[in-house]
């Protein structure tokens, strides 16, 4: 049976003759001014977080010295992993590297392949062929090329090849690495003109760290919904379609799982972890909260199964799996976006808890909460190390619940204007 005949009832009838469920949505989300501005502003964000090394660097984007051209920032991209979180930074720098690299190749690409004259579904073909080897071709020297630590001071080096007229650079907005402990400045520094957000604990700048910390939190609040939302669907579309004892046992274990409080159950796991890191805050979230997933999921899918292009399925002779994944789900999976919506702000909720709490991810990778567990003990006199990142939690979260509820409110065909 055809795709277009797996939608509701509903749904179907809010839809214009001719256009897709999807574009349908798009535009109702488009009507929401304030929903526009926060999916504005996460990509915004998301941009920022990939492009950190272009706004804090101790390194030179750009080095001339004595006629020879080079960029220590970008060789410094390709630096040994130590650790995950470190692993973490080193994907978003193939992400940076690719996206730079795309641009510079694919906007011209685009534009040839339009005077040749190809057709639009063959030029999205190509292109999307383009950048997949693309992404192969940076993540090879990411992989198999790990170059030396350079803990050479570029500043003083740099200022040197000036006063001596061999050559310049250009340093990054802000000229300071996230973990480099400067000598220059005290510990628990004010903000002042050098160091726009002061220092921390140990003499590292604070802006750098925000800069740095972004990563970190839209890294736990993806992977981590991605989790529980894989977990989630596939046990709730499984209890739902199957129904019976599978039912009533995965049902149990979705009450049983809902019975903690989530918050609790998380600090309770994290505190007996040998080594916290990312990795293990991702996982521990995804493996506590997929139960609101589930029973959104059971909920749908139990809809959905009773439907005449269900049983026409059947009679077809598909199988369960491909009726699950390829039939109901798709049509299940608008109250999942929304949850999921939600739930990378709630992600980054406790992240920054946990962290301030001395629970989260270790020194020295920068963590908003991070930072406000170390203003705890002084929040008068150490004023910047609470409002600046306090306020950055405060707007990721704020952005995507205005994302949320745009998407709910443009997945309901009641509300469609």
């Amino acid at each position: 049976m055809p795709s277009s005949t797996h939608v509701s009832t509903t749904t179907e009838a809010a839809r214009p003759a001719g256009r897709s469920q999807w574009s349908v949505v798009w535009d109702q989300f488009c009507q929401d001014r304030l929903a526009v501005l926060g999916l504005g502003l996460v990509v915004l964000l998301f941009l920022g977080a990939i492009a950190a090394p272009l706004l804090a660097n101790d390194k030179p984007l750009l080095l001339v010295e004595q006629g020879r051209w080079s960029s220590p920032a970008l060789h410094g991209l390709f630096r040994p992993p130590t650790g995950q979180e470190l692993v973490l930074d080193r994907l978003f720098d193939l992400t940076l590297c690719w996206s730079l690299t795309a641009l510079a190749l694919g906007l011209p690409l685009a534009g040839l392949l339009r005077l040749v004259g190809l057709a639009r579904p063959r030029r999205r073909r190509l292109m999307g062929l383009g950048g997949l080897l693309l992404a192969l071709a940076w993540a090879v020297p990411f992989v198999s090329h790990n170059a030396p630590l350079d803990k050479s001071d570029y500043r003083g080096r740099v200022a040197a090849l000036r006063a001596a007229g061999e050559g310049w650079a250009v340093f990054a907005t802000v000229p300071y690495d996230p973990i480099e402990q400067l000598a220059d400045v005290g510990p628990l520094s004010p903000p002042s003109r050098r160091h726009l957000m002061g220092t921390d604990s140990v003499s590292r700048d604070v802006l750098a760290r925000m800069v740095y910390g972004a990563r970190v939190s839209l890294s736990v609040g993806f992977v981590g919904v991605a989790i529980y939302v894989l977990i989630g669907v596939l046990l709730g579309a499984i209890a739902a379609y199957y129904g019976g004892w599978v039912d009533v046992v995965l049902s149990r274990c979705i009450e049983i799982v809902m019975c903690f409080p989530t918050f609790l159950l998380i600090l309770t796991i994290v505190a007996f972890l040998e080594q916290r890191s990312i990795l293990n805050i991702m996982v521990v979230i995804g493996l506590t909260s997929w139960t609101g997933v589930a029973r959104l999921v059971r909920g749908e899918v139990l809809r959905q199964k009773e439907m005449d292009y269900v049983s026409a399925a059947r009679a077809l002779g598909l199988g369960d799996a491909r009726i699950i994944l390829r039939h109901v789900l798709p049509n299940a999976m608008a109250p999942v976006l929304v949850s999921a919506t939600f739930g990378v702000a709630g992600a980054i909720l406790t992240e920054s808890g946990l962290s301030f709490l001395g629970l989260g991810v270790q020194m020295p990778t920068p963590s908003w909460g991070q930072l406000l567990n170390e203003a705890r003990e002084g929040v008068g006199t150490y004023w910047w190390l609470t409002i600046w990142p306090g306020v950055m939690i405060f707007f990721a979260v704020t952005i995507y619940n205005l994302v949320g509820e745009g998407l709910r409110d443009a997945l309901d065909p009641r509300l469609r204007t």
